[in-house]
């Protein structure tokens, strides 16, 4: 009987990979594309081919990266949450909440107040919008507030509160009220006004944390 010897199979060679690395300032041109179209026309009447033309390229190379319009627009959102829970540890409670309000101003009037005003809208009907705007609007916000209030505690400014989210919300809602559920759209408000409504309600917003307002 003849003897058989073992032998090793061959390594495959490495398949090397195909096509081009995914282009970041491409993808960022798109999302501010998509800001910029839908702050102008809105959810309903914003199409991939209008926010491609805007960034300067093909509906082809849009489709590459978001599967869909809702896809691409929840990206966008995303992109919306930058900065907002970037905190400010000034020493004091006071001027904590004071640098919170003026952001939240900020980011509610101008341009951006406006794109915010279209995704709320259509997030009414939309869950997965609603949700993708609940983590890129609202829960930063929540984080900067909960650090704001740890450090307070912690001072001996405030008392331990029971709820941090929910306050939270009693600190954020009146500036979203003021510039939402008004008359006046978000982009037709300048910077000195916006920061000027932040100080106005900043007291209230001291009271509803338990500190001081003098």
């Amino acid at each position: 009987m003849p003897r058989t010897t073992a032998t090793t199979a061959p390594t495959p060679a490495a398949v090397p990979r195909r096509g081009r690395p995914r282009d970041a300032g491409r993808d960022r041109a798109l999302l501010d594309a998509t800001l910029a179209v839908l702050g102008e026309s809105g959810y309903a009447a914003l199409t991939t081919a209008a926010v491609a033309a805007r960034a300067g390229t093909s509906t082809a190379t849009l489709y590459r990266r978001w599967s869909s319009k809702e896809d691409l627009v929840i990206a966008a959102a995303t992109t919306y949450s930058e900065g907002l829970d970037v905190d400010t540890d000034t020493g004091g409670v006071e001027g904590d909440l004071r640098a919170l309000l003026r952001d939240k101003a900020a980011a509610l009037t101008g341009e951006g107040g406006r794109v915010l005003r279209a995704l709320i809208g259509e997030a009414t009907h939309n869950t997965a919008l609603a949700e993708a705007l609940t983590a890129a609007v609202l829960a930063p916000v929540h984080r900067r507030i909960g650090g704001i209030v740890r450090r307070a505690v912690a001072r001996g400014e405030i008392p331990p509160p029971a709820d941090t989210d929910l306050l939270g919300d009693v600190v954020v809602g009146p500036i979203v009220s003021h510039f939402f559920l008004t008359a006046r759209l978000p982009d037709q408000v300048d910077p000195a006004t916006a920061e000027a409504t932040a100080d106005r309600l900043l007291p209230f917003a001291l009271r509803a944390l338990g500190g001081q307002v003098f």
